[in-house]
């Protein structure tokens, strides 16, 4: 199993007012430092938060999970080619109208 395929567990959540609400806790320490990164100062990570397909015996409705995919590397690093312009093609002879 790839490791982005693995789920990385880090908290559960409640579904409140018919669904327009779902609060979580994540457990921080549950977060590997490879899926954590900074941006201008600040630290963040990406997290999924699914509904589960029946709440479990604390009445969780929901659980939070690390966002383990990564961009494969080798086709970003792959640069498309500019395209080059073809000259179109110019008729000559008695078929013209003018």
């Amino acid at each position: 199993m790839n490791n982005q395929d693995q789920k990385i567990y880090c908290g559960s959540g409640v579904e409140k007012f018919d669904g327009g609400l779902v609060e979580i806790s994540v457990c921080l320490s549950d977060i590997p430092k490879e899926h954590r990164f900074e941006y201008n100062g600040k630290w963040y990570t990406k997290l999924k938060v699914q509904k589960k397909q029946e709440a479990d015996e604390y009445g969780k409705t929901h659980y939070v999970a690390v966002n383990t995919w990564k961009p494969d590397k080798k086709k970003d690093d792959a640069k498309p080619e500019k395209p080059v312009a073809q000259p179109e093609p110019q008729e000559s002879g008695p078929d013209l109208p003018f």
